[in-house]
């Protein structure tokens, strides 16, 4: 399994590609949203956008503030009041509404179960570490697909001999295939190599 790139070498990439585009940082990355995204400050994302260091916190910390923020865009996306919210919480999650209040309010850290059924109850996709992950650890996560979105697709043909060892100059550099021939190319590699890297026998 690949590891996730760290932040800085996620914007290195980012800021060549958008570059190579014409295009500038601010057309592709909006702070307001990748805060919102991330449960971050937006002061935090625009000082991790330029390269800075934000303030060190604990995961305690975190964890209180961005269930903060979470509950505050819920109620606002819902239209729920916080006792309505509360009162939910409590019925859905079985904890008391003086529990459920103060992880709305941001403070009481949640136990590990209790953290599991709030990435559930709010319907987190990145699971527990979405509390719990350092700022840049969380923003590099939220620039990964919009990075992805930018890279060139990877060449099939080239992905394939890699994968089986072959080490090769690319074929269109010499005009020896045409992208039609490429593609019957890769067909019969296909036909005749295992998803394994291992030749049919």
């Amino acid at each position: 399994m690949e590891s996730t790139p760290p932040l800085a070498a996620t914007l290195r990439r980012l800021e060549l590609l958008i570059r190579e585009r014409g295009l500038s940082q601010s057309d592709v990355l909006k702070p307001a949203d990748l805060a919102a995204e991330t449960a971050l400050p937006e002061k935090h994302v625009r000082l991790l956008l330029k390269g800075g260091r934000v303030p060190d916190d604990t995961v305690n910390e975190r964890t209180c503030a961005r269930l903060k923020f979470v509950a505050e865009a819920h109620m606002a996306r819902t239209k729920m009041r916080l006792s309505e919210l509360v009162a939910d919480m409590h019925h859905r999650l079985g904890i008391s509404e003086y529990w459920a209040r103060q992880i709305c309010d941001g403070k009481k850290v949640p136990n590990i179960e209790l953290l599991h059924g709030l990435v559930g109850y709010f319907e987190i996709e990145a699971g527990e570490p979405f509390f719990t992950n350092s700022a840049d650890k969380a923003l590099n996560r939220a620039l990964l697909p919009i990075l992805q979105r930018f890279e060139p697709e990877e060449d099939p043909l080239d992905a394939m001999l890699a994968r089986h060892g072959v080490v090769q100059t690319d074929l269109r550099l010499h005009g020896a295939l045409n992208e039609e021939q490429r593609r019957l190319l890769v067909g019969v590699l296909y036909s005749v190599l295992s998803p394994e890297g291992d030749t049919k026998q």
